[in-house]
């Protein structure tokens, strides 16, 4: 099911992040909210106090009156019992709101800490992988950092012929060591896409470029399967065929940057989710 919607490319998991970025939200308005209303509380509870002491007060008073003030003292009694149990009932209130603030404060925490740990392993990848390409590799290959996401794009000059979605010898260098970075991450998932400029294709058996850019796509993942070692399951192959620019596509170099495969490496979404499925439900 996890591999039927990563086909629905990339922009299916940005989605998710940012649900997962709204829920964070959420947590913190609750959390705000929960902790205000602690606050009236307590001062309700200070006031109901003073009543108590001043009603007690007023009972010493009248306790030595003559027989005719009885219904006073016992209207002072009845007022004295409803303070009483008011304060009671609202002491169970603000204990029931601190444990509530303290479960908020516990997810909220997990939340940031899995956040902070998965920014730390893109930071800790991306560097990896930028410190073992060469200066003229680099040139074709862009490495960026997206909402907790890493994308390698690859130049589709570096990867085939024009118009082929042949891998060429060259570009297994390339692969091979983003293949090792893979392979360091088990954890992760990788998304392979596959994008084209507008101008039509013209080859026989490959209808358009939606084709083009999924059969590329497939390329790149079967190099990385069959050559380099990574574990198929852990892989996707998508083509966005020309929808997915990144430029204009009105001039050669506008088009020349469309033209690419990015290689998206996905932090275990099942771990996000499983602490999204224990959020507070109060």
């Amino acid at each position: 099911m996890k591999k039927t919607l990563l086909l629905a490319g990339a922009s299916v998991f940005l989605l998710t992040s940012c649900v997962s970025k709204k829920k964070y939200d959420d947590l913190q308005a609750q959390f705000d909210g929960v902790y205000q209303s602690k606050q009236s509380l307590s001062n309700e509870l200070t006031k109901c106090n003073s009543d108590v002491a001043s009603l007690q007060a007023q009972l010493e008073g009248v306790k030595n009156l003559s027989q005719s003030d009885k219904e006073s003292v016992k209207v002072l009694e009845n007022a004295l019992d409803k303070c009483l149990n008011a304060q009671s009932s609202g002491s169970m209130n603000i204990t029931k709101l601190i444990e509530q603030i303290d479960s908020s404060n516990k997810y909220i925490k997990q939340l940031i800490n899995s956040k902070n740990k998965s920014d730390s392993l893109n930071l800790v990848l991306t560097n990896n992988l930028t410190k073992s390409l060469s200066r003229e590799e680099l040139k074709d290959i862009d490495v960026q950092v997206q909402k907790g996401v890493v994308f390698i794009s690859l130049s589709d000059n570096m990867l085939y012929r024009s118009g082929s979605y042949e891998i060429s010898p060259a570009a297994n260098d390339v692969l091979s060591k983003i293949a090792k970075i893979i392979k360091d991450y088990p954890s992760y998932d990788v998304m392979v896409e596959g994008n084209t400029d507008n101008v039509p294709i013209s080859r026989e058996n490959i209808r358009n470029n939606w084709d083009l850019s999924a059969l590329r796509a497939s390329s790149v993942v079967q190099a990385l399967q069959t050559k380099h070692g990574v574990d198929p399951k852990r892989m996707t192959a998508g083509g966005r065929g020309e929808y997915n620019s990144v430029a204009t596509n009105a001039t050669p170099a506008g088009r020349n940057k469309n033209r690419r495969t990015e290689i998206i490496i996905l932090p275990n979404l099942d771990q996000f989710m499983e602490l999204i499925g224990q959020a507070p439900t109060e």
